[in-house]
């Protein structure tokens, strides 16, 4: 290994907070002495790690504080320590951390909150798939319908959330008091999704979950107005469908069909 190379990991792990032998590397400049001149990266790039959660997860931030967030985000540094070049993805684990990892553990809204912040940001940044329309199925055969099978849009994500996380999330962006926490008999179906560059999310009634999924999993129509029957008479399926269907184009949900 190179002498640079050397100096580089060395670099990198005392970034990291590894044992390393940076320290004996670097020399004293003025009133800065050695270890003072690397802990000003060291700082940097933790600060930069906690600011890049800070973007990504509004509404966790605004339920915990300033403070407790801040003690959140260095836990959560040090347990999970950034693997990718891009700051983009460096929170794509906080939800699970929270989930597992006391005492945030003890209060689940808290990886509500951050599932529902990481899903919205993830929508924003998703790739800019072909929209659906109405029209692109104009010229589709009544004898085809059956076995169209239909594909997602990239920022199309689903959550099922027992928690006000959604009203929280709301207060936060609007910068209204925050409500208080309250949790539902039953998880709550969620649609998130960006349409040009904005993003939304709305609750779904059962069954519309049940048919975003089965849709998300690559069934055919014919397959999503067989579940149907579940909730609807069998000559309702159809019709329920196709006007679910049309919803979820008209809200840019879909990308593209396939027979």
């Amino acid at each position: 290994m190179s002498a640079l190379r050397e100096l580089q990991d060395d670099f990198q792990a005392y970034i990291l907070r590894a044992p390393n032998a940076a320290i004996a590397r670097v020399v004293d400049a003025g009133n800065l002495a050695a270890e003072e001149r690397l802990r000003v990266y060291a700082d940097a790039y933790r600060l930069r790690l906690l600011e890049a959660l800070e973007t990504d997860f509004v509404a966790l931030r605004a339920y915990l504080g300033s403070d407790d967030f801040t003690a959140l985000g260095e836990a959560y540094i040090a347990a999970s320590p950034s693997t990718h070049y891009s700051l983009r993805y460096f929170g794509g684990q906080l939800t699970d951390f929270l989930a597992r990892t006391r005492p945030y553990s003890d209060a689940p809204l808290l990886a509500e909150l951050a599932a529902l912040d990481w899903a919205l940001s993830a929508a924003f940044d998703a790739a800019d798939d072909p929209v659906l329309t109405v029209e692109d199925l104009a010229t589709v055969e009544a004898a085809d319908w059956p076995n169209l099978a239909f594909r997602a849009h990239a920022a199309l994500n689903r959550l099922d959330l027992h928690w006000n996380a959604t009203a929280i999330w709301r207060a936060a962006d609007g910068g209204t008091a925050l409500p208080a926490p309250e949790r539902a008999g039953t998880a709550v179906p969620w649609a998130i999704w960006r349409q040009n560059l904005q993003t939304f999310f709305r609750s779904l009634a059962p069954h519309e979950a049940y048919a975003l999924d089965v849709l998300r999993r690559g069934d055919s129509f014919a397959d999503i107005c067989a579940g149907l029957c579940e909730w609807f008479d069998p000559s309702d399926a159809a019709p329920t469908a196709a006007g679910l269907l049309k919803q979820w184009i008209v809200d840019g949900m879909l990308s593209d069909f396939s027979a």
